[in-house]
């Protein structure tokens, strides 16, 4: 078995991994690093071990970070940097263990955080092309709602926007059930799986012959398009560092964003001279051309996959059936995998503060954004009467604004954490993301004040649009932000707490449309944007000033967070 040897890669407190270059099986000895916290036993984990401490002479710490690999996530972890000595620690885990398959080194490039920066990016294009597809469907109708009215009788206004939103009322649903699909199948199958099921009930909808059923294949593909928001942050964990994940974060974030806008600039041509049903055609087209791409380029990131591929593969040659990884666990089965994930990311929301804050605030402006999408084209037509075309060519300054956002974030949110963490004797913290965070919230309120009064006095058409891209800009810059530092701050339990956030923001994103009408017929666009930006003040301001203080308290008393 000499042509099998492995090393193992995996670090804990005390614990770590060494090449033993004579040997045939797998030697795991004692690391001459430790984290400054360890990062805690769950109940949720049976991976999860006692250390039993033994005195050992002082050595000097050699970096700092280690990199872990926390329920089947791998991730860096910031090593305390003013401790001079560390302490030796043996653990049970430090027994000899021939038959662990684990990688071959830290460097082992089927590792996905150690894939060329080419194929990580690869990756990352690829998952936000199919995070793209959805959201653009999701608001292409738009400028179409009132031909799909006048088709299927449709005379109450609610009902109307009904047919925009319910899409992204699934949003809420499909993550708590996709994710852990993913955990068990692996990112890649389950990814394409749901892409090829949105696509046949989006195909459906262009052939729907009345509003229920119209209303019931959209809710449908909304389930299957909801996979990217689910797993697309995954692949990104997977794949990068901490300090190379802001800017794969910020493109990854702009997808979601800029789908809605870009989606009804072609439904307002398309709408006007063809046929609503063309809406849906045409995105299916897209999500077929997408999908070839991710046939060919996108390959799997999920390392408990990735090393149970390998096992089977070993045990085939070897013909030992023992062969095991340290993720596999006979309790882990499909339903055990449900409970735990449709659970936890409602614990978070009754437990964490940190979860509870900024998922509130992402709701708000998801929100927000949906209530401007599905009321924009009537803006256009019955206060500056502008055709559905022309109208719908408004939606670039929401598009403009979510780009420009996108490129203030990108390079700044890395360089910015990278800063402090120099400043801090290279520790690391969430709460080195917070800082951009603070323009965002102000430029929300901000972009909707200016679109709300500019648009009720009927001033030139370029002024709602300059709000409207204030606004957007700050929606973008308050989302990369907050999604970059939940990953950071419960990197084992991201997925449970970005699906929690989701779960807020597209309940948000289905029912602010809904009221909107009312409260622009009893309030207007001045006061009723006005209104919506006074929240947010009250939301959105604060926020980062009180993470910035309190964060790294309240991560300490967390059982879920990072480094508590």
């Amino acid at each position: 078995m000499s042509d099998l040897r492995q090393t193992l890669y995996h670090h804990e407190e005390g614990e770590g991994l060494h090449v033993d270059p004579d040997a045939a099986s797998f030697h795991r000895t004692e690391t001459e690093r430790r984290t400054a916290e360890s990062s805690g036993s769950d109940s949720d984990s049976t991976n999860d071990v006692e250390n039993e401490k033994d005195e050992a002479p002082p050595i000097e710490r050699q970096e700092t970070t280690v990199e872990e690999i926390r329920g089947g996530i791998p991730y860096e972890h910031d090593v305390e940097a003013n401790k001079p000595t560390l302490e030796k620690k043996k653990s049970s885990r430090s027994v000899k263990d021939p038959n662990l398959v684990t990688w071959d080194g830290p460097d082992d490039t089927a590792n996905p955080k150690n894939w060329s920066m080419r194929r990580k990016w690869a990756a990352t294009l690829i998952v936000s092309c199919f995070t793209l597809v959805s959201p653009v469907s999701s608001s292409m109708i738009a400028p179409a709602l009132g031909s799909i009215s006048q088709d299927f009788h449709i005379t109450v206004e609610v009902e109307a926007q009904l047919t925009l939103s319910i899409f992204v009322l699934a949003y809420a649903i499909g993550p708590l059930f996709l994710g852990p699909l993913s955990e068990i199948y692996g990112r890649v199958i389950v990814l394409q799986l749901a892409n090829a099921f949105y696509f046949a009930w989006n195909l459906a909808c262009g052939f729907a012959q009345n509003k229920g059923q119209l209303m019931a294949f959209r809710f449908l593909s909304g389930l299957g398009g909801s996979a990217p928001l689910a797993i697309g942050g995954g692949v990104l964990s997977d794949t990068f560092f901490p300090e190379q994940r802001g800017k794969a974060i910020s493109i990854y974030s702009l997808a979601p964003l800029l789908g809605p806008a870009i989606g009804p600039i072609a439904g307002g041509f398309i709408a006007q001279n063809t046929t609503w049903r063309w809406c849906f055609w045409a995105t299916s087209i897209f999500t077929a051309v997408v999908q070839c791409f991710g046939i060919f380029l996108l390959q799997e990131t999920y390392a408990p996959k990735l090393l149970a591929w390998k096992r089977d593969k070993l045990r085939k040659e070897t013909g030992n059936m023992e062969l095991h990884t340290e993720f596999d666990d006979p309790n882990k089965t499909l339903l055990n995998t449900l409970k735990i994930a449709l659970a936890r990311p409602f614990r978070l929301l009754a437990t964490q503060p940190i979860v509870i804050v900024l998922a509130c605030y992402m709701a708000y402006l998801y929100g927000l954004m949906y209530l401007m999408l599905s009321t924009f084209p009537g803006l256009w037509s019955k206060q500056y009467n502008e055709s559905t075309s022309i109208g719908s060519l408004n939606f670039i300054s929401m598009g403009l604004g979510f780009f420009l956002g996108t490129q203030i974030t990108a390079p700044l949110n890395d360089a910015i954490y990278r800063r402090l963490k120099k400043k801090n004797n290279g520790v690391g913290k969430p709460e080195f993301r917070v800082p951009i965070m603070i323009p965002g919230s102000i430029l929300v309120p901000v972009g909707l004040f200016w679109y709300g009064w500019s648009a009720q006095a009927k001033v030139h058409w370029i002024m709602p649009n300059i709000g409207a891209a204030v606004f957007c800009a700050g929606v973008i810059i308050s989302f990369q932000c907050i999604q970059t530092y939940l990953v950071d701050s419960y990197t084992r339990y991201a997925a449970s707490a970005i699906a929690a956030a989701t779960v807020l923001r597209s309940l948000a994103g289905f029912g602010f449309p809904l009221f909107a009408p009312a409260m622009y017929n009893a309030l207007d666009y001045g006061w009723g944007n006005s209104l919506l930006g006074f929240i947010g003040i009250a939301l959105g301001v604060p926020a980062p000033f009180l993470l910035w203080k309190y964060g790294e308290t309240l991560r300490s008393k967390s059982q879920f967070a990072a480094g508590s």
